[in-house]
């Protein structure tokens, strides 16, 4: 193995965490490099964009904080009051990117792509200095150094600051495979065992239940402890998905029961109503269809509510608001959009500094937090990496 090569400032992993914490080192005037695993850098980040890359959310900084929960959360709020949902906007548009505000808040580029995007950051972190080491697979520390296999063999970098950012564990294919666990816990840094979040949940359907398969589920509210959602989720073979899912997964897989109002813009007395007229020669399942209208939420009535046929109109309208959501558990940490758990809260110091290991901080998914879809993921990545790049430029600063 070669002699360690030193560098003032090391980041690894180049998703947006690390890429911003990478940015604002080198916006401070410090070289640095940037070590991943993959053969090209922010993978995950590429695929979100696959299906229009949702940047943030405009809506007020602290409810946008509000969103953050787990044991990391009071310190990525913090990050986020200083690098919000408007400072995320100028950032993008300062790469060239045009944004456009969606009927909910969300703010998605032009192009709904990510791939531009990132184009112009890797340009722009080029132009400052910052080196991209590609199939750098980092495997701990050796003599004080970071060490990494590399197609050229082993090397070892020696920095006067080090930033962490590799992400939690969903999706690991794309590069974020949870291994850093066991080095952080060996060098006493607490950690959160990780945990699926933005998840769907596996349901064992009856055979009925085939032909619902891929369809979306419109017009429903779900609630799941002191979590609601509103909006589009799917039926699929293993189970069910989809943002409204994603809304209350983290209640659910706490173990809170959760509740479907099939027809959430009706009182229970008038869909009562609905119920009460006469079935005639109709089948049970024509003449739910009637009542609410939609064959999907029919077959969930039926699926999770159980047929009785002699449920008066009264106990049909309340089932049909308060429809139990049975699930048999979330589904695998692997095809989860993010993951919940992580470097806890109280291994962390001021700037995302690991307590444990001087000169080395953490960013992203690395962290004990979670927060739903909607931008704030991606929001709360940038924000944490921006911090810590600043808490660590602030230390090259005094050294």
């Amino acid at each position: 193995m070669s002699a360690p090569d030193a560098v003032p400032a090391l980041v690894i992993g180049a998703g947006p965490a690390g890429l911003m914490a990478a940015e604002t080192l080198a916006g401070a005037g410090h070289p640095v490099v940037i070590a991943d695993a993959m053969p090209s850098p922010a993978r995950k980040f590429l695929m979100a964009g696959k299906s229009g890359l949702n940047l943030t959310k405009a809506e007020d900084p602290a409810a946008f904080a509000a969103r953050i929960t787990g044991s990391a959360a009071p310190h990525v709020q913090a990050a986020l009051m200083d690098f919000g949902p408007d400072q995320v906007a100028e950032w993008a548009e300062g790469l060239g990117i045009t944004l456009f505000r969606g009927s909910t808040g969300r703010v998605f580029p032009v192009g709904m792509k990510a791939s531009p995007l990132l184009r112009a950051w890797l340009a722009r972190l080029e132009s400052r200095g910052a080196v991209l080491r590609r199939r750098w697979r980092w495997t701990g520390w050796l003599d004080g150094g970071a060490r990494f296999e590399t197609p050229e063999g082993p090397r070892v970098i020696s920095a006067g600051v080090t930033v962490l950012a590799l992400g939690g564990a969903s999706w690991p294919r794309l590069g974020s495979d949870g291994a850093w666990i066991n080095v952080l816990a060996g060098a006493a840094v607490p950690i959160t065992p990780l945990a699926p979040a933005n998840m769907g949940f596996r349901v064992d359907w009856h055979p009925a239940m085939a032909r619902q398969f891929g369809q979306p589920v419109k017009g429903t509210a779900l609630r799941a402890g002191t979590l609601a959602s509103r909006g589009e989720w799917v039926i699929t073979p293993a189970g069910i998905e989809g943002g409204a899912i994603y809304e209350i997964a983290a209640a659910l897989r706490a173990g809170a029961g959760g509740t479907v109002d099939l027809a959430p813009d009706v009182d229970t007395g008038a869909l009562a109503a609905r119920f009460g007229k006469s079935r005639g020669s109709l089948s049970l399942g024509n003449w739910l269809r009637r009542c609410l209208g939609d064959p999907v939420k029919v077959a969930l009535l039926l699926e999770w509510g159980g047929p009785a046929p002699t449920a008066s109109p009264a106990d049909w309208a309340a089932r049909a608001k308060a429809l139990p959501l049975r699930h048999a558990g979330p589904l695998g940490l692997a095809r989860a959009i993010s993951s919940a758990g992580g470097i806890a809260g109280h291994g962390l110091g001021p700037g995302f500094a690991l307590t444990a290991l001087r000169g080395t901080y953490a960013a992203g998914e690395m962290l004990d937090w979670e927060a739903p879809t909607g931008g704030y993921l991606l929001s709360a990545c940038l924000a944490t990496g921006r911090a810590a790049g600043l808490a660590a430029a602030a230390e090259l600063a005094r050294a």
